[in-house]
């Protein structure tokens, strides 16, 4: 998902305005699905998630604007099969399409946990498409609101301070060949718009980031084309495949064209000689 493609979505008319769609019963019965399928499938025909990937995330949220979510492959990342892409739809934000995923034979697992803003009681999906070149979809019905246009949970002067500095971190034990957990931490306010603030009475900027980039060894692993949806100082959980000494590089870049980058460099002679280098 691109710029291009967010604001597609947006002038489509997927904006969302009061509780109208809040109650729909079915995520088949949602007309904002309705749309964002035609745009980005067309006619395509998408099956049941089972065996394919489960969605985890809350029945009711405890703060609409950091909702934990994961979305977990049901089979690992094979030359025969695998998952190349998963989109994640929030049906009742003001930008539904808040991420697509790709993952290579280099993930090993095509697993994503993260955390979103939810502006209203919505439906949340992940569309899975396989190499086979099928689609598949889970979703859930979360409670949750106003997390899109709440204000930012921190110092704006501290946001501004920090802008940009980012943390990979490994799971433990590191083993060659297998799939392994980490963790890609961004510091960034990641700014809807929608928030007004109290004392100017005035909005600020959107400013958020739109594109993450991880490879390892110059092989990508996982890439992300985000945005707003995704809350303050994004966060996100993943796998890769380790094999010996090298090098995880993240890169991300905003939706004002600053770019960010880290890497994490693996010893191979000993597994917890980890460093990190901005």
């Amino acid at each position: 998902m691109t710029r291009r493609v967010v604001w597609l979505i947006l002038a489509l008319g997927l904006t969302v305005s009061g509780a109208t769609h809040a109650q729909d019963a079915s995520p088949a019965d949602s007309p904002i699905w309705a749309k964002v399928h035609a745009s980005l499938f067309g006619n395509a025909q998408i099956e049941p998630a089972d065996g394919v990937v489960v969605l985890d995330t809350p029945k009711r949220a405890e703060d609409a604007a950091i909702v934990p979510l994961a979305i977990r492959a049901q089979f690992p990342q094979t030359k025969e099969r695998r998952i190349e892409t998963i989109w994640l739809i929030i049906d009742n934000n003001p930008s539904p399409v808040a991420a697509v995923f790709t993952f290579t034979l280099e993930s090993g697992r095509a697993d994503i946990e993260t955390r979103v803003r939810i502006e209203e009681y919505t439906h949340v999906r992940a569309i899975a498409r396989t190499s086979e070149g099928k689609l598949y979809m889970a979703s859930n019905y979360v409670k949750a609101s106003g997390g899109c246009s709440a204000p930012a949970g921190k110092d704006a002067i501290a946001a501004k301070a920090n802008l940009g500095k980012m943390r990979l971190r490994v799971g433990d034990p590191v083993q060659a060949g297998r799939p392994t957990p980490v963790q890609l931490m961004v510091s960034h306010p990641n700014e809807s718009g929608l928030a007004m603030d109290q004392v100017s009475r005035t909005y600020a900027t959107p400013h958020f980031v739109r594109h993450v980039e991880v490879t390892y060894r110059d092989k990508p692993v996982m890439t992300a084309d985000v945005d707003f949806s995704i809350s303050e100082n994004p966060n996100f959980r993943f796998y890769f495949v380790p094999d010996g000494e090298g090098e995880l590089d993240a890169k991300v870049v905003d939706n004002h064209d600053l770019a960010f980058a880290t890497r994490l460099k693996l010893d191979s002679t000993r597994v917890g000689a980890l460093s990190t280098t901005h």
